[in-house]
């Protein structure tokens, strides 16, 4: 349904990354986001022109494909992000547009010298190399990032504010009734402790499903050395999962289990994972403790031999706070809001380095800002 608003609608250029379709078929937590917050700024009556790959599977007022099929197989080499961030300064000269919104790696570095804002999502990390990359854009970007965590690890970049990632929840099915079933989603990477996952559902007796992405030779190593030495009947290697699969898998787990090995800047599949009514097993890292209640939507851990007790505690939780928790906090609705409310400060000229108000949780309105 179109809302409407008392302030000039916005004329935005949404740039996903070129590897999977907006939404994606399967894998893909930025495309996903990019999806959602364009069917909801559309419905607040912005016009967006979305710039990605494949074919259109959004409301957006116009879709240009830089790529007719999504260079999915490639994942993780520089060049198909980089011909694509060419291509879209080439499609942007040609666009009438009061903002630019880029989710890419490579893209930001065409923002210098543009005639209208470019507001950055980080989806990855900002530490290091990375953090280093994002100091020498300077203030020719304004970053958005989507946990506090997240921005604990760059306090001093151009921080426009925080965003929370979320979902659309209602097309998530909520069941109350689990099974004898725990759950992993997620790419097979050892910064996701998939081994961990199996070791502790093994260690209370229940099978695991393990779904996520194996393609790149980092994942396919780590599935050989610590994955296949422990299968056995009571793990099923489910492969990718796209949205119906994903949806029915969440739904039916007596819990996600989350065993991160690094500072995870959000974690769709949490939110995902609760909207479904499913408790979240989690170690405390990143921003997990930001995303999951602890002894309420899941169990925070320090140590991977807590799993087994927190696995348990986790079942006896409450499918409905859990539900409760995404629609108040990471419903799609609240972060259209907050991006809103981003880019129109944005237009203002509004972008401090650092500065207190600077903080914007999922649908909150900065001081002074133009809501």
């Amino acid at each position: 349904m179109r809302q409407t608003s008392s302030l000039r609608p916005l004329r935005i250029a949404m740039i996903a990354p070129p590897w999977f379709t907006v939404p994606p078929r399967g894998y893909g937590g930025v495309e996903n986001m990019c999806a959602d917050l364009v069917d909801g700024l559309v419905d607040r009556g912005h016009e967006i022109t979305l710039i990605g790959a494949g074919l259109p599977g959004t409301r957006a007022s116009r879709f240009v494909a830089t790529y007719a099929d999504p260079p999915s197989a490639r994942l993780g080499e520089p060049l198909p992000e980089v011909l694509h961030s060419a291509s879209v300064a080439h499609i942007l000269d040609g666009l009438d547009v009061d903002l630019v919104h880029d989710h890419t790696l490579a893209g930001p570095l065409q923002a210098r010298g543009r005639r209208v804002p470019t507001v950055v999502t980080m989806h990855g990390p900002v530490a290091g190399e990375a953090g280093e990359y994002y100091r020498q854009l300077g203030d020719t970007v304004d970053l958005v990032a989507i946990s506090d965590a997240q921005r604990r690890a760059a306090p001093d970049l151009s921080w426009l504010g925080t965003v929370h990632n979320a979902v659309d929840v209602e097309s998530f099915p909520f069941r109350a009734e689990k099974e004898e079933m725990l759950l992993f989603l997620g790419r097979l990477h050892p910064d996701k402790g998939v081994h961990l996952a199996i070791d502790a559902a093994r260690s209370v007796g229940l099978p695991i499903v393990v779904a996520g992405k194996c393609s790149e030779p980092l994942e396919r190593e780590y599935y050989r050395t610590d994955i296949e030495p422990r299968l056995g009947p009571d793990v099923t290697i489910f492969g990718t999962a796209d949205a119906v699969a994903k949806r029915d898998l969440l739904s039916r787990a007596a819990a996600l289990v989350f065993p991160i090995l690094w500072e995870e800047p959000f974690g769709m599949v949490m939110i995902e994972a609760m909207a479904c009514g499913t408790p979240v097993v989690a170690l405390r890292r990143g921003a997990v403790p930001e995303v999951v209640v602890d002894g309420v939507t899941g169990v925070l851990c320090d140590d991977p031999a807590e799993f087994p007790a927190a696995i348990t505690t986790a079942r006896s939780l409450s499918p409905a706070d859990c539900r409760e928790r995404v629609q108040s906090r990471f419903d799609a609705g609240s972060m259209v809001v907050g991006y809103e409310a981003l880019y129109r400060r944005a237009l203002l000229g509004r972008a401090p380095t650092r500065r207190d108000d600077a903080h914007l949780p999922a649908g909150a309105v900065p001081a002074g800002a133009a809501a």
